[in-house]
């Protein structure tokens, strides 16, 4: 009988993790880094600069 609550105490705490594991992940996707809005490029345009 010990066994039987040994597994069934190990699926749950399986469970738990995965679980757990996924909503760390999700917040990780979710998380949007700061970006700052430069160009990379730049082109100059006919009429303008030196």
């Amino acid at each position: 009988m010990s066994r039987l609550i040994a597994a069934a105490l190990t699926v749950v705490a399986a469970a738990a993790l995965a679980v757990g594991a996924a909503f760390g992940v999700v917040a990780l996707l979710e998380a949007t880094p700061e970006q700052p809005n430069t160009p990379l490029i730049t082109y100059e345009q006919a009429g303008q600069g030196s």
